[in-house]
């Protein structure tokens, strides 16, 4: 139970930093090519590992079978 806090909390904390990048690439996009590039990309990186998390965290809370 423990692992699955700290897998939403973690998750939380990303969310938090992607939606924080993705704004700062749009507003850079006018004034700065490279730098909005650069926090697009990095948001894409954090992206994928929110979605690596989901995945975690859908496997961690399915109930197990038996058989």
């Amino acid at each position: 139970m423990k692992n699955l806090m700290e897998i939403k909390t973690h998750q939380i904390k990303l969310q938090t930093r992607y939606k924080q990048l993705v704004e700062q690439a749009y507003n850079l996009r006018q004034t700065d090519h490279a730098l909005s590039d650069i926090s697009e990309y990095k948001a894409i990186k954090l992206l994928n590992k929110l979605n690596r998390l989901k995945y975690l965290n859908r496997e961690a809370s399915r109930p197990r079978t038996l058989g």
